[in-house]
């Protein structure tokens, strides 16, 4: 199984050793999805969390007029899931859909459980991967509140320079909740200004 960029992920953050990264690999669950493939629908209970190996995922939810708003975005190490359902085990409000060919590394609620059981380390990896999470979505909400549709694009762009090359425009504007005719005007505006 393809994990390793997975363990080289891990052992930044704790140390495992052999024997556990074995016993780890052994809950794990390779998956390969085509480009438009969901892993998680709205309505659907999170089940596994999902490690992206290659490619590039979009979180979204859908309101009650079909419109699309996007949360957040994933490419390679970094995880994918509804984190709220899958805690909780409630129906997830998001979809997760690949951008791109993904390949992830996903392991299951209850195999989770058990990892922790067996090398409680894990359990501290998992606990900083959600504090990075809650901190991250903190920051967005403020950013959503405070700036100006340019700053939160100027943001975007200088966080996430490698994902604004793989995703259509339109999907950069979801994310930053404008429409893509307005932020066509913005890049319009910087470009001007250089």
């Amino acid at each position: 199984m393809k994990i390793q960029p997975l363990l080289t992920y891990i052992n930044k953050i704790v140390t495992l050793t052999e024997d556990e990264e074995l016993y780890f690999a052994s809950k794990l669950v390779y998956r390969k999805y085509l480009k438009g493939q969901y892993i998680l629908q709205q309505g659907d209970i999170c089940n596994t969390s999902c490690f992206i190996i290659s490619g590039c995922v979009k979180m979204f939810y859908v309101d009650d007029l079909g419109q699309e708003h996007i949360i957040m975005f994933g490419v390679e190490n970094w995880w994918a899931s509804d984190l709220g359902s899958f805690i909780s085990q409630a129906p997830s409000d998001f979809n997760v859909q690949c951008i791109e060919n993904t390949e992830l590394i996903q392991i299951s609620r209850s195999n989770i459980e058990k990892a922790y059981s067996k090398i409680p380390k894990l359990e501290r990896l998992f606990r900083i991967i959600i504090e990075k999470a809650y901190v991250a979505s903190q920051k967005r909400i403020v950013r959503n509140f405070s700036m100006s549709a340019k700053q939160r694009y100027l943001v975007f762009k200088q966080s996430y320079p490698e994902i604004e090359q793989r995703i259509p425009q339109y999907m950069v504007a979801s994310y930053l909740g404008i429409t893509k005719e307005f932020l066509s005007k913005i890049k319009s505006q910087i470009a001007n200004q250089h």
